[in-house]
């Protein structure tokens, strides 16, 4: 069986929750639980100032889009794309591209911890990524990011790069 993945589908502006409510009630319909696991439209708390008094209302992060995680196969491509209000998968063609780990970590979504063996101050190497293979000092750490700052040489200066827990590894 295939692994669930992160789609985005672009809806209509404006249909973004009543697409979500169709494609749940078309998953309860033809009982596709387990392979349309779940619906999201990603909304963020944003602070509005009318007439001086500050108000919090939340706005959807990604207006025209819905993020489903969901098991890619002809059924399920089939039920979200003809979902009244859907244009389409995000993708080239008719080929929706999943989301990575990296593109899902801002929206929240799927955070995994990591448990990490060392803390600021300590030396590490990169193993991954653009600054692979570079030495550098932990100057601090963002758990929440889940990344540390390190200082690299660049140009004959010190310049701060934020790199990914799973790019690095104590010396």
């Amino acid at each position: 069986m295939s692994e669930a993945n992160w789609y985005v589908v672009h809806t209509y502006s404006g249909y973004e929750n009543k697409v979500k409510a169709n494609i749940e009630k078309t998953i309860e319909n033809r009982h596709l639980e387990d392979q349309i696991l779940e619906v999201r439209v990603p909304m963020q708390d944003v602070v509005e100032v009318k007439n001086g008094a500050k108000k919090s209302v939340q706005k959807k992060m990604f207006p025209g889009y819905v993020l489903i995680n969901m098991i890619m196969n002809d059924d399920t491509w089939y039920v979200v794309r003809n979902t009244r209000g859907v244009t389409g998968f995000v993708g080239p063609g008719s080929k929706p591209v999943p989301l990575t780990d990296v593109e899902m970590r801002p929206l929240g979504i799927k955070s995994e911890d990591v448990l990490v063996d060392f803390a600021e101050g300590d030396t590490i190497i990169v193993i991954g990524g653009v600054w692979k293979d570079t030495v550098g000092v932990i100057q601090s750490m963002n758990h929440s990011k889940q990344s540390v700052i390190i200082n690299v040489e660049l140009f004959g200066r010190e310049t701060p790069v934020e790199i990914s827990f799973t790019d690095v590894k104590k010396m």
